[in-house]
């Protein structure tokens, strides 16, 4: 077995990033791994740091998992090791803990019920896939600790394996229960036993989770673009607080701690920014709410100029509904390099100091001379945002209006989303104005808070709105360190026969 005692790399912290999409699907008779594949494969856009899965043909679960984009990860060679009944899968972008192999998903765990029998001679297992983020994994890690618990990752993610794994009680209700009860947080699971796949969301419901079916069995992933892709069919997404249950028998459900859950929080950046906007969140078709959301920022900022422009590509549903709602021209300025991050060649300090024009390459005979109306869907730190305007002036563009679907980010995230401290957004320091002098832009507009949530068709009270409002669905703490979780201790790799032998450190 190989383990490790983590060591985080540099502290860097990117845009805003999303951490993970999850997928899980029971099919006997199918090939559950080239499946999960495909279905991680549909939810990429949420995690391109690393990709894994595990499959159980019953009696044991094997797990694969590298580093990189879900195609790097995996070959023909690996996907026909991963026969089965059932699998999961996981597709990561770290909060907790650092971008190195010993936190990738999913994670395997032994079952801490010592007194059961063991299964051809190996420990019962369990496997876990995590999207999300808890707030108390530290307070929950050294109780653990404290139990004699040794853990192999710096993620919350194991946390929430290690609560499942040793909880008192053989029934799977108490197991969650017991979890549920303590986690603090966010969290949409797939989890895979020997003989069983579970859907698991927290009972705010902050992170997505759907239920598909498959001929000869179910999925459940964190998007239904997944299902889509497969050709499976939608059947529900799985409710906060609930456990879904797939196994021989067919598929049921329940709810642990009871369906009094104290509300229900869908992230509200999941509509404006994480999800494909092919997927569909409550029933509503993510691009048409991107669209009404594009609609009302016309409405609300109005402006006198010649074309609509969007930040590709999650930002393009949006500047389309501005464009039709104002009467303006949407036009295609902007072109996308989509393969720009997803390598580990870096650029020299060179290509570096271009910033963003390694992303985009603006098209100077559709903006010169032009009043541009740019839409886009957040501004964080304001780093890029800034760089976007000098290069589209560079362009020719001779008025830029930036308009924002979402309202000024102003608080943090604590339930999954790798935003930044509350020091770092430009929204909770500056006045909207100042904003639009840091930016160089002619004019600024946000959209406003309950515009936003309108569009979504949801009752505002049904969404999380923190970042924006400050109005959490739970108790967080002042501050939440991405890397609380990190051992200062040297990787090492546990031999066979319990020899433990130290492993040299990734540069």
């Amino acid at each position: 077995m190989l383990g490790y005692l983590c060591l985080g790399g540099d502290r860097v912290i990117p845009s805003l990033r999303e951490k993970c999409g999850v997928f899980g699907v029971f099919a006997p008779g199918e090939d559950v791994a080239r499946l999960t594949f495909f279905g991680l494969h549909a939810l990429q856009h949420r995690g391109q740091e690393s990709a894994g899965i595990a499959a159980t043909d019953g009696e044991r679960i094997s797990v694969f998992a590298r580093m990189g984009l879900v195609a790097q990860a995996f070959d023909e060679e690996s996907l026909e090791g991963l026969t089965g009944i059932a699998a999961i899968g996981h597709t990561r972008y770290s909060t907790t803990g650092s971008s190195v192999e010993c936190n990738i998903q999913p994670l395997l765990v032994t079952d801490g019920a010592d007194h059961l029998p063991m299964i051809d001679g190996h420990p019962r297992q369990l496997a876990l896939a995590h999207n999300g983020n808890i707030v108390n994994a530290d307070t929950l890690r050294a109780d653990l600790e404290s139990q004699g618990i040794v853990f192999e990752t710096t993620t919350d993610s194991e946390v929430i394996a290690q609560l499942i794994a040793t909880a008192p009680g053989l029934d799977w209700d108490q197991r969650f229960a017991a979890m549920m009860r303590r986690a603090n947080g966010a969290y949409s699971l797939t989890v895979l036993t020997r003989d069983a796949l579970f859907g698991v969301r927290d009972p705010n419901g902050v992170r997505p989770l759907c239920i598909g079916q498959l001929d000869g069995g179910y999925v459940i992933a964190s998007e239904t673009c997944a299902l889509d892709h497969l050709g499976a069919t939608f059947l529900r997404e799985v409710e906060p607080g609930e456990v879904v249950r797939v196994d021989a028998s067919g598929i049921t459900s329940w709810f642990p701690i009871g369906q009094e859950q104290q509300r229900r929080a869908l992230c509200l950046l999941e509509y404006i920014y994480f999800a494909r906007p092919d997927s569909r969140m409550r029933g509503e078709l993510l691009y048409e709410a991107r669209m009404r959301m594009g609609a009302a920022l016309s409405r609300e900022h109005p402006v006198d100029a010649d074309i609509v422009i969007g930040i590709p590509d999650s930002a393009t549903a949006a500047a389309i509904g501005y464009a039709q709602a104002s009467g303006i021209p949407y036009v295609e300025a902007l072109v996308k390099n989509r393969y720009v991050g997803r390598t580990f060649i870096q650029p020299d300090q060179r290509l570096r100091d271009r910033g963003v024009q390694l992303k985009f390459n603006p098209l100077p005979e559709m903006l010169r001379g032009r009043r541009v109306v740019v839409v886009d869907d957040t501004i964080v730190r304001g780093t890029t945002t800034p760089r976007v305007v000098a290069m589209l002036r560079k362009a020719g563009a001779r008025e830029i209006h930036m308009r924002i679907t979402s309202p000024p980010i102003q608080h943090p995230c604590f339930y999954g989303v790798d935003m930044a401290t509350r020091g770092e957004l430009i929204a909770a320091q500056r006045e909207i104005e100042a904003i639009r002098l840091h930016i160089g832009a002619d004019s600024l507009g946000y959209l406003s808070l309950a515009a936003t949530a309108a569009a979504t068709s949801q009752p505002e009270e049904h969404l999380c709105t923190a970042c924006f409002s400050g109005n959490y669905p739970r108790e967080v703490p002042l501050q939440l360190d991405k890397f609380a979780l990190e051992i200062p201790a040297l990787p090492v790799a546990v031999r066979d026969g319990g020899q433990v032998e130290p492993l040299p450190l990734a540069r």
